[in-house]
């Protein structure tokens, strides 16, 4: 299954470079599962927080959303989400902040099983 499929196909995330780039996603998701949001204690793949990854001009672009509107972390997510993907893609990355409103079918399936979520 992919890093980026939930549960529920209609919010499932498109990562562009699985179409564009696929030999480049492995070390892309490798590095974003290193990303943990402290308060919730899972990795930014596992939650589904990272809707899109593409390459553009040879360059990498993140689109990623948070769990909340008010999430504390938010900066230091970003900027961590950026930098390990500049990292995995070899190239500079700018993010962005998604506009999509998290729920728990974001999340890949059984990541929520500690919380009895799944």
């Amino acid at each position: 299954m992919s890093p980026v499929a939930s549960q529920d196909p209609a919010k499932q995330a498109i990562w562009e470079i699985e179409s564009t780039n696929p030999d480049l996603v492995p070390a892309v998701e490798a590095a974003l599962r290193e990303v943990v949001d402290p308060e919730i204690g899972l990795n930014v793949i596992e939650l589904g927080l990272v809707r899109n990854v593409a390459l553009q001009d040879n360059q990498g672009k993140v689109t990623m959303i948070m769990t909340t509107p008010f999430c504390p972390y938010a900066p230091a997510l970003l900027e961590m989400t950026r930098k390990k993907a500049a990292d995995a893609l070899q190239r500079d990355t700018t993010i962005m902040m998604g506009t999509e409103l998290w729920d728990l079918t974001y999340m890949e399936e059984g990541a929520g099983a500690d919380w009895g979520i799944f």
